[in-house]
């Protein structure tokens, strides 16, 4: 596993742990217990290593003393076979290294050592520093700390220094030259080893150290038992039920396994799921009586609307019936006159001589009349029935060009000066190029009937985008007033004289525009004139549309 791999894996701990409220608990659980656990098995593997040495060293005082009063005992009575007997016995005992006695020179007396006896020390060695202040000057008085501890080798050993001093049973008797005041004869030296102390020591510490870690392991897992059965289930419950709810399990329930805070929580959840779940209830109950309320009210506007459409068909009809009579009366009135005044003349024996003019004036007043009355319901034909579209494409320039020379006695005749603008190159229009013209020509004669005396128009195209054409029929003639052109698509609604006209024109311009999918606009101001702006799209349009994407081909009724 490379470096990489272990960091990767590190911050994954790291993430999981900074997540979870279970692993934070635990860790900061077991970093307390180590740290804890561990300052307490320091402390007491220092307390009892110093004990057990205070120990070993009241233990080797008193082994000093005991040897110290047996080497005097034998130096009062001038044995020295039984005193170097007696130093070589306790020298064979266990645990001793060495025994020593000096003379206040510094030269050793007496040795378990043999091999030493006779040699001198230096006062100014770290050992008899104790117990001198300068090399060569013997304190009068033992020195307070006659102990101290050194290695040889591996092995720690203790050395007890015992000062012997002169007595004045010694100073008296009759072997030794010593005088009164000399204070101190010589030293004893005990040498003992700390090997057995030390692994004593070191086996108490590897036994403690294991017992405190079994101690941490079980505390580990005692606070770890708890914690799960106490803290870390009851959070996951709790935790799971907030997932359920929060996929839409509204009313769910968790058990409460306890008293505590956790336990008042979990009651409140369920609470709370159980108001949610009422809510939802409730909501649901509006949303059901709501919307039969809707369904309700949307049948009863229906059959309102329908009412309002059939009353709206009658008033229509009743209106075109009006307009129709009123419309077909006046040319039928005069057909009836003129054939009225013929059948007279003819009954009369007028001959064909004498009312010749008269009869063929009236018969051409017949015609124009019945020609009228046929224009009138043709119009209403073209208005409610959709006739059939010839699909195809469109040049719309050469249409326009194609209407003007229809028009163009209509010009000279209102002395109307036409301007054209008609742009190069556009795209053509999918369209009927007979619906097309009967469009614009629709329009243009409007506008020529809008300039009774003189005026301009002006005819434009243009290509925004490669989507769709604009065509702006503008003049400036007499203009429409405000209050009609909300209305002026619509059925009936005319600006013409009584005789003239009878509002469909723009209603059947406008059924073009939107059977080709296009829109028309007009902005009008009265006696500043009226701009027509159609708007149609193009092949390129009409092949990237979605669904059936094309036009209507086949017609109906209106």
């Amino acid at each position: 596993m490379d470096s990489s791999e272990r960091r990767r894996i590190v911050v994954a701990i790291a993430g999981r742990i900074s997540r979870s409220i279970g692993a934070k608990l635990f860790t900061l659980v077991f970093l307390v217990l180590l740290l804890d656990l561990g300052l307490i098995g320091y402390a007491s593997v220092r307390l009892h290593r110093q004990h057990l040495e205070s120990e070993t060293l009241r233990a080797a005082g008193r082994m000093s003393n005991v040897i110290g009063r047996s080497v005097s005992y034998y130096m009062l009575r001038n044995e020295r076979d039984a005193l170097e007997h007696t130093i070589e016995t306790i020298g064979r005992e266990p645990g001793i290294v060495v025994l020593r006695v000096f003379n206040p020179e510094g030269r050793i007396s007496f040795s378990t050592n043999r091999s030493e006896v006779g040699r001198s020390v230096s006062q100014a060695e770290p050992a008899c520093v104790g117990c001198h202040k300068k090399a060569g000057q013997p304190v009068s008085t033992p020195p307070p700390d006659r102990l101290r501890i050194f290695r040889v080798g591996d092995t720690r050993v203790l050395g007890v220094v015992s000062p012997i001093p002169n007595a004045p049973s010694c100073s008296s008797g009759a072997c030794h030259a010593h005088p009164a005041t000399q204070r101190v004869l010589g030293v004893l030296e005990t040498n003992i080893s700390l090997a057995t102390a030390d692994a004593d020591l070191a086996s108490a510490s590897r036994q403690f150290i294991v017992y405190s870690a079994l101690g941490m392991f079980l505390a580990i897992a005692a606070t770890i038992l708890f914690l799960w059965r106490f803290v870390l289930r009851p959070v996951k419950v709790l935790h799971d039920g907030t997932e359920r709810l929060g996929r839409g399990e509204l009313g769910v329930q968790i058990p409460i396994e306890s008293q505590d805070e956790l336990g008042e929580l979990a009651g409140s959840f369920n609470d709370m799921s159980r108001q949610i779940l009422d809510a939802r209830e409730e909501t649901t109950s509006w949303a059901r009586t709501l919307e039969q309320r809707v369904t309700r009210k949307t049948a009863e506007l229906r059959r309102a609307h329908d009412q309002m459409l059939q009353a709206e068909k009658l008033a229509s009809l009743g209106k075109l019936a009006a307009v129709v009579a009123h419309e077909i009366n006046n040319p039928l009135s005069g057909i009836l006159t003129y054939a009225r005044l013929i059948r007279k003349w003819i009954e009369r024996g007028d001959t064909l001589e004498t009312r010749a003019v008269e009869m063929a004036d009236s018969l051409r007043l017949i015609e124009s009349e019945s020609r009228r009355c046929g224009d009138i319901v043709r119009n209403l034909l073209t208005f409610a029935r959709v006739a059939p579209m010839n699909i195809g494409e469109v040049d719309v320039n050469a249409v326009i060009r194609q209407t003007v020379r229809l028009v163009e006695h209509k010009l000279d005749l209102g002395n109307v000066l036409l301007h054209l603008e008609l742009a190069e190159s556009i795209p053509k229009v999918r369209g009927d190029t007979g619906q097309v013209e009967q469009l614009l020509l629709a329009l243009i004669m409007n506008a020529i009937e809008a300039m009774p005396h003189d005026g301009n128009l002006s005819i434009t195209t243009a290509a925004p985008d490669d989507l769709s054409v604009v065509i702006v029929i503008e003049d400036n003639g007499i203009g429409i007033p405000e209050d009609l052109l909300p209305r002026l698509f619509d059925p009936f609604v005319t600006t013409k004289e009584e005789g003239k006209g009878v509002g469909l024109g723009l209603a059947i311009s406008r059924s073009i525009v939107e059977r080709h999918e296009g829109k028309i606009e007009v902005k009008s101001q009265p006696g500043r004139g009226t701009a027509f702006t159609i708007t149609l799209p193009t092949t390129a349009a009409e092949a990237g549309a979605t669904g059936t994407g094309g036009l209507a081909v086949a017609g109906g009724t209106a």
